[in-house]
């Protein structure tokens, strides 16, 4: 024996309310997760952009120490000597111009 139980309609404008709260909850839900992934994604890639920039940082460093070495006036005498034979020149070598005034 079942009881006629009637079902209580419920008004179609709180029902359209209610689905519009629901579909903004997960709406701002999803936005909030998207906000999330790029968020980690852009520290990623802010954390490695900062270790390259180090990176870069410290080669720049020893590039200029090998210049400073390179560009050393006792290494290319040095060169000058030992490779190409060249020696510094004597007082009988040299030849004072006037000035031209």
């Amino acid at each position: 024996m079942r009881k006629n139980k009637k079902r209580k309609q419920l008004n179609p404008k709180v029902t359209i309310a209610c689905y519009l709260l629901l579909f903004a909850f997960i709406s701002e839900l999803g936005f909030f997760v998207w906000c999330r992934v790029q968020y980690v994604g852009v520290k990623y890639v802010i954390q490695e952009q900062t270790i390259r920039n180090r990176k870069l940082i410290a080669m720049q460093d020893n590039l200029k120490i090998e210049l400073r070495r390179l560009k050393s006036p006792r290494r290319i005498s040095k060169i000058a000597r030992e490779q190409l034979g060249l020696i510094t020149p004597t007082p009988q070598q040299t030849i004072v111009l006037p000035n031209g005034k």
